[in-house]
């Protein structure tokens, strides 16, 4: 049995909810848990023709057996939680930890305006406000809400609980590597760091419980957003390419890169990464679409998994080749 942390390897958007949500069902984790910032993160999954756009929840929750929970280290929006725990059907099972933070209506307006709005494109989402609060000492806690009294637990006693178990154990994390507050391209970052150690710390997982540290990166690099992204292409290169994409929460539009080997030799370095994810694979190579075997690769795709894997000298273990949870090649033996 092991514990497996999930993380972004560039600017978020590199598909760790299909990769998470995919993880959850094949290896039967009981407790899947999330680290992070806030709800200024978003997941997009496919599920046959269910498509789930989840901010606060695991990506996880398809796994109807397993319990999905966040970490104290996590702000929380308690009507956008409502709503997906409502929406996903995982009444019940959805848990939080009584340190979460909570995010009220002034953090949303102080992050609807403002230097952040306007310097950093800020989500909107209060995030940044409320984790801000945080680090002052003055925002309130889920413990301090009555509402949420059904649903908290000690997350970190479950984890641990879980891993003692001898159960799979599976931790999500959000946004990427460089929006990480302390390894990221500051001041165009998040409010928290976001390496797998980050993560760890938001949900309460020490370092020698973790097994597995898969870091995912898309097959091309992409961000929301200002800040710095090298070798940027026009939005008219992107298009021609196919790579033309929106934010999941705020709708904006990627800007796009080529894949940069210098970005994830540095995301392999501080995330301690064992192995790495590719994903939209069939977007670069349009013959790989839905293909579920290596085998049945073509030999440039093979060629440019390979290149990864020498450049970095880690293994790529799970391929995304399709837009659905199951459109994946996993090579773990």
């Amino acid at each position: 049995m092991t514990s497996t942390v999930v993380v972004g390897g560039f600017f978020g958007d590199e598909g760790k909810g299909k990769i998470i949500s995919y993880l959850a069902i094949k290896d039967n984790p009981k407790v899947i848990v999330r680290g992070g910032a806030g709800p200024n993160a978003g997941h997009t999954i496919k599920d046959g023709d269910k498509v789930y756009k989840v901010r606060m929840l695991p990506s996880g929750f398809l796994n109807k057996d397993a319990k999905v929970m966040i970490g104290p280290g996590v702000v929380i929006n308690p009507e956008v939680l409502q709503k997906e725990i409502d929406d996903f059907g995982v009444s019940g099972r959805a848990f939080i930890d009584k340190h979460c933070g909570v995010i009220e209506e002034t953090h949303l307006a102080r992050d609807s305006k403002g230097e952040l709005k306007e310097k950093i494109g800020s989500t909107g989402s209060g995030t940044g406000p409320a984790n801000a609060d945080r680090a002052m000492r003055v925002l309130n806690l889920a413990k301090d809400f009555d509402s949420l009294s059904s649903i908290i637990v000690d997350v970190p006693a479950e984890v641990i609980y879980s891993k003692d178990k001898y159960e799979n154990l599976l931790v999500e994390g959000t946004q990427g590597s460089f929006l990480s507050l302390w390894h990221g391209t500051y001041p165009f970052v998040t409010s928290k760091d976001v390496t797998a150690s980050g993560i760890c710390a938001d949900i309460g997982l020490g370092p020698t419980k973790v097994d597995e540290v898969i870091v995912v990166f898309k097959s091309y690099v992409t961000r929301v957003g200002t800040g710095p992204l090298d070798k940027e292409l026009s939005l008219e290169e992107a298009e021609k390419k196919g790579w033309s994409e929106f934010g999941t929460v705020t709708g904006r539009q990627r800007r796009a890169a080529d894949f940069d080997f210098d970005l994830a030799r540095r995301a392999i370095m501080l995330n301690g990464a064992t192995q790495i994810s590719i994903t939209k694979l069939d977007v670069l190579f349009t013959d790989c679409a839905g293909k579920t075997s290596y085998n049945e690769l073509s030999d440039d795709a093979k060629a440019f998994i390979k290149n990864i894997e020498d450049e970095l000298n880690t293994p790529v273990t799970i391929i995304g080749t399709g837009p659905t949870v199951n459109d994946v090649i996993d090579r773990r033996s």
